[in-house]
């Protein structure tokens, strides 16, 4: 498997035993793609923890927003990025200090390096994908 070929069999796997989703640059901006992805997770049972230094301790769609993955207090099954292919990397490292299951890149975010030091790690990995649209194309309500 290349790393942008992913079977429905993984994606449906991957988007049902998540259950937390640290969304690696949330924002409050209605217009952006990260904040409508966090409010149809949230829509769709998830725990989704938003993750932006700049907006850190206010409240963004009745979730608490956290500066750092470091700030999760609990276990985090995926972390979402938002953020280019380059900052990927620096997020996927924080991925596995974290513990998380999974590192989720975005629509256009592909960072090899990143992918195979998550896989090393034994975390999953998914990249030039979102996670809103798989779920809908996976037609995966009532999970």
């Amino acid at each position: 498997m290349t790393h942008l070929d992913y079977s429905p069999a993984l994606l449906s796997q991957i988007l049902r035993e998540t259950k937390t989703i640290a969304l690696v640059g949330a924002s409050h901006k209605e217009h952006r793609a990260s904040h409508s992805v966090m409010k149809y997770m949230l829509s769709k049972g998830y725990e989704v923890v938003p993750i932006n230094p700049g907006l850190a301790g206010k409240d963004l769609l009745g979730q608490k927003v956290l500066a750092s993955l470091a700030d999760i207090p609990h276990p985090v099954d995926m972390v979402d990025i938002f953020r280019n292919s380059e900052d990927a990397g620096g997020v996927t490292n924080e991925a596995i200090a974290i513990g998380a299951k999974t590192v989720w890149m975005q629509l256009e975010i592909i960072n090899e390096a990143a992918a195979g030091r998550a896989e090393g790690a034994g975390l999953n990995v998914i990249m030039d994908r979102c996670p809103k649209i798989e779920y809908e194309r996976l037609c995966l309500d009532g999970r």
